[in-house]
């Protein structure tokens, strides 16, 4: 689409018209924004799947999902590894009533999605992240400027308490970790159940590869756990080379003075 369809687009939306648009925010501090006007949704499948194939899945998702009650648009992208659909979704639906996406209905979603992939001719499966084993991905370095960027007050807040307890510490302690170690207890158990069952069918080799799987799995980390894991790696990465020119100006004094 070239930029003016693009406009004509948006402005066929109505969203100034939207609900509590003009609603005025709340203090800046307490972390709260504008009324939501549209929703973000990506829709990935990992390579080599065909691209066209995730297009389509994607197509028929929004079709079923908000093709009479939200107005959408979408957009394919291959640059990365991974084909992938965004799919921008229209808050506000045509009868007025406002789409709030939970949990649950992420999930649901997720499972519609592979099955509308499997309908490709593609093998999908929503399994959780959990139990492949997979956690969230790292946060950007933009989270250690955050007084230089327009970053939110939420992640200011965590990050200045992580550094205020690692700076008290020397550890930086989540209660949430407790939880994630006995989600993990129940994925690993129910791996060794799937092996156990495989060894009973005789695919010993196939159990043995669920058995490594399990026992590998990454070590457990809380979102806060990660931020800390990350900052230090940060500061670490600042303070290497500093070390190293402090030893190298050093060593050349020393040099000098024989």
């Amino acid at each position: 689409m070239s930029k003016d369809d693009q406009k004509e687009l948006l402005r066929s939306w109505h969203l100034e018209l939207s609900a509590g648009q003009y609603r005025q925010p709340r203090d800046e501090m307490t972390g709260a924004s504008r009324i939501k006007l549209v929703h973000n949704i990506t829709l990935s499948m990992p390579a080599p799947t065909p691209p066209e194939r995730v297009l389509a899945a994607a197509k028929a998702f929004a079709r079923e999902k908000f093709g009479t009650k939200h107005r959408y648009a979408m957009a394919l992208h291959t640059h990365q590894q991974h084909p992938h659909v965004h799919l921008v979704v229209k808050a506000e639906g045509i009868g007025g009533r406002r789409l709030h996406i939970d949990k649950a209905m992420l999930r649901e979603w997720r499972q519609d999605f592979a099955r509308m992939m499997r309908e490709q001719g593609i093998a999908a499966n929503a399994t959780p992240r959990s139990v492949r084993g997979q956690t969230k991905r790292a946060a950007r370095d933009d989270i250690y400027r955050p007084k230089g960027r327009r970053t939110s007050y939420a992640m200011r807040e965590t990050v200045e308490s992580i550094v205020s307890e690692l700076s008290r510490t020397r550890t930086d302690h989540d209660p949430a970790h407790a939880k994630l170690v006995e989600t993990r207890k129940a994925v690993v158990a129910g791996w060794m159940n799937v092996a156990a069952a495989l060894d009973a069918q005789d695919e010993v080799v196939l159990a043995g590869d669920v058995r490594d799987f399990a026992n590998h799995l990454p070590r457990v980390l809380t979102d806060r756990e990660r931020l800390a894991d990350e900052f230090i790696r940060h500061l670490r990465g600042h303070t290497l080379p500093q070390a190293r020119q402090r030893d190298s100006v050093r060593e050349r004094a020393a040099e000098r003075t024989r």
